[in-house]
């Protein structure tokens, strides 16, 4: 399977009117995803890190994909790094890579499990 990509609209979770349209590479190996600190900073997204030295500081921001939108964690990026859409943002939005045609999917996981709660409350009712 070659790299998948997606078009996503990333957006300042305390301003959403402030976005940005970006095309992500999906890194399932990636937990967080990665944008560039200047994109975050223009879109006034800021460190939940208090005032510490790590090797990449990281923040919140909404993400738009597939008509599905979620909060995520973002890293900010450096200008080496590369700018991707990782696990936490896939799962959030209910998203998977389909492995046969290597396309960006709905993910079918979540009826699933909505599914077996319903079920599960039904049959394991408390006293």
């Amino acid at each position: 399977m070659g790299y998948v990509k997606a078009r996503v609209k990333l957006c300042n979770p305390r301003d959403e009117s402030t976005c940005d349209e970006l095309e992500l590479l999906i890194d399932t190996g990636s937990t967080y995803t990665w944008i560039k600190r200047g994109k975050l900073a223009k879109l006034g997204v800021k460190s939940t890190i208090d005032n510490r030295t790590i090797e990449r500081e990281v923040g919140e921001a909404v993400v738009e994909c597939l008509g599905r939108r979620a909060t995520t964690i973002v890293v900010f990026a450096e200008e080496r790094d590369n700018e991707v859409l990782g696990l936490h943002a896939l799962e959030g939005l209910g998203l998977e890579v389909d492995p046969v045609t290597g396309k960006l999917r709905k993910s079918e996981s979540i009826l699933a499990l909505t599914t077996f709660k319903a079920r599960y409350s039904r049959n394991h009712r408390s006293c």
